[in-house]
C-alpha cells in the first residue's frame, strides 16, 4: 500500500482479504501446517517455494502484521520476533561471527546496552560505545577493521539523546557496513529512519505499537537498499553459500529480501523467538490506531514538560520537543510532527525526593514499562538500569536523580494535577 498515506496503512497495510474471507486478519493459531504432497513440503524446506510449515519459523498472522510495520518503515522486508531485546539481538547477530566489531551509541536502553556490551562479547563480537553527540572524526576512530554494523536509537530511552541519523549513516556507509536503528519511541508516525539513511530498523513492538500493554513483541525492517554484494568480504553469511540449504547464498536467491530471509531461515530456524500469534492479532490492533495515539501522547508530553519546567521543585527537564532542550534542533530536523510522549525530570532534592514523590502519584503508575495508553513513571537507577554501574549509568544518560515519565493519553489536566499533588 506504498501510494497510501501513513494513517491508511495503519488500518489496512498488511491484509487484504479475498472474497468471502474474514474481513479482520484471522489468528493462526497452529503450530503447524498440512501438506498433500511429500515433495512439496520439501521444497518449502529447502526455501525453494514460499509457504508456512512450522510457526517457530514463520505464521500467516505474524507475516501480515510484520508487512503492515515494513509498509509503515517504508522497508523492503520484515520480521517479527518475540520482543525488542530479541529484534536487537537478531539485527546484530544475523551479520557478524565471532571475532567481529560493532560500533554502537552509548546513550540506549539499559537491557540493550547490557547486551551488546556483555552477552555477545561472550559470544566473540566486541562492541565500542561512543557518545551520541561525538564529532564525526571521534566517531571515525571508532570503527575497526573487523566493524561489521552500526546501532544507535533514534529517541534515547531513557535519555532521550535525540540521534543524528545522516552523521551515523555516513560513518557506518563511508566503512562499507550498515547503520542499525531503534526507531521504538518516535514511531513510523514521527520518524522514518530509512528516509535518513538507516539501512534496518528494529522495534519493541511492545510500547507505542502495541500502545495498551498487552503483549510482548519486536521486529525488524530491512530497508532493502544495503549493498551486501559490494561489501561481501564482510557479510559472507547473506554471500557465500549456505551449506545448511544446500549452497543457497542469500544474496542471489533473495536481492531485497535476503538479510530478512537469513534471519529467519538461520536464526529463527536454530534460537525461536518468534512472537505468538495472539500477540501479533493483538499488536495489530494497536497499529490500527497508532496514527491517531502518538500525537495525543505528545501534546500531552509538551504540556506536561512546560508544566514541569515552570516548577519551583523541578531541577530539570528533558523533553527533546521543548524548545531549550539540547536536541530540539535535531528534532525538529527529524521528527517535527512531535517526538514522543516520555519525558525525564529530576528534583531539587535529589534521588530521596524524586522516589518520594514517585510514591505519592495516584493516577500515574509506578511500572516497568513505558509507552501505552496509560501514564506511567519509572526510576531507573533504581529498576531498569540497575545492573548498570556508575561510569555505564553516565554514559547511558542516566542520571541518578532521573525520572522515567512516560505520558499516556488521559485527560492532561487530570495528569498535571496528579503531579501537582506529589510535589507538595
Amino acid at each position: 500500500m506504498s501510494d497510501f498515506r501513513m494513517e491508511t496503512k495503519c488500518v489496512q497495510s498488511g491484509y487484504e482479504p479475498g472474497n468471502g474471507e474474514a474481513r479482520v486478519l484471522p489468528i493462526y493459531q497452529s503450530t503447524t501446517f498440512r501438506y498433500t504432497s511429500s515433495e512439496q513440503m520439501g521444497r518449502l524446506f529447502d526455501l525453494e517455494e514460499a509457504g508456512y510449515f512450522y510457526t517457530r519459523l514463520q505464521n500467516p498472522t505474524n507475516d501480515a502484521v510484520a508487512a503492515k510495520i515494513c509498509d509503515l518503515e517504508g522497508g523492503a522486508a520484515a520480521m517479527l520476533t518475540s520482543s525488542g531485546q530479541a529484534a536487537n539481538f537478531y539485527a546484530i547477530m544475523n551479520i557478524v561471527e565471532a571475532g567481529d566489531h560493532i560500533v554502537c551509541a552509548s546513550a540506549i536502553y539499559g537491557g540493550t546496552y547490557n547486551l551488546y556490551a556483555h552477552t555477545i562479547r561472550k559470544m566473540g563480537v566486541e562492541a565500542t560505545f561512543v557518545d551520541p553527540d561525538c564529532t564525526p572524526e571521534e566517531l571515525e576512530a571508532a570503527f575497526q577493521e573487523n566493524t561489521k554494523a552500526v546501532f544507535g536509537e533514534t529517541i534515547a530511552n531513557p535519555a532521550l539523546v535525540v540521534l543524528d541519523l545522516e552523521k551515523f549513516a555516513a560513518a557506518a556507509h563511508a566503512h562499507g557496513v550498515p547503520l542499525i536503528v531503534d526507531n521504538t519511541f518516535a514511531t513510523p508516525i514521527n520518524c522514518r529512519p530509512i528516509e535518513w539513511g538507516a539501512d534496518i530498523v528494529t522495534h519493541s513492538t511492545t510500547k507505542y505499537m502495541d500502545g495498551h500493554a498487552t503483549c510482548v513483541g519486536g521486529a525488524i525492517v530491512d530497508s532493502g537498499n544495503f549493498d551486501w554484494e559490494a561489501h561481501g568480504e564482510k557479510f559472507p553469511g547473506l554471500t557465500t553459500p549456505d551449506e545448511t540449504y544446500h549452497g543457497i547464498v542469500y544474496t542471489q536467491k533473495f536481492g531485497k529480501g535476503a538479510y530478512i530471509t537469513k534471519a529467519t531461515a538461520q536464526l529463527m530456524r536454530d534460537l525461536g523467538s518468534i512472537q505468538s500469534p495472539q500477540n501479533a492479532f493483538l499488536l495489530n490492533l494497536g497499529l490500527e490506531t497508532l496514527h491517531l495515539r502518538m500525537p495525543r501522547h505528545c501534546e500531552n508530553a509538551w504540556k506536561v514538560a512546560s508544566y514541569l519546567k515552570g516548577h519551583e521543585k523541578v531541577a530539570w527537564v528533558s523533553f527533546p520537543s521543548l524548545e531549550g532542550d539540547p536536541y530540539y534542533a535535531l528534532a525538529q530536523k527529524y521528527m517535527p510532527g512531535g517526538s514522543c510522549g516520555v519525558l525525564t525530570f529530576g528534583l531539587k532534592g535529589g534521588r530521596d525526593a524524586a522516589v518520594a514523590m514517585m510514591d505519592k502519584l495516584k493516577l500515574v503508575a509506578i511500572v516497568t514499562h513505558v509507552a501505552d495508553a496509560r501514564s506511567c513513571v519509572l526510576h531507573p537507577a533504581s529498576h531498569t538500569h540497575r545492573q548498570m554501574n556508575d561510569k555505564e549509568l553516565l554514559e547511558a544518560g542516566v542520571q541518578p536523580d532521573l525520572i522515567r515519565f512516560s505520558v499516556g493519553i488521559e485527560n492532561v489536566e487530570d495528569i498535571i494535577a496528579d503531579v501537582e499533588q506529589a510535589l507538595l
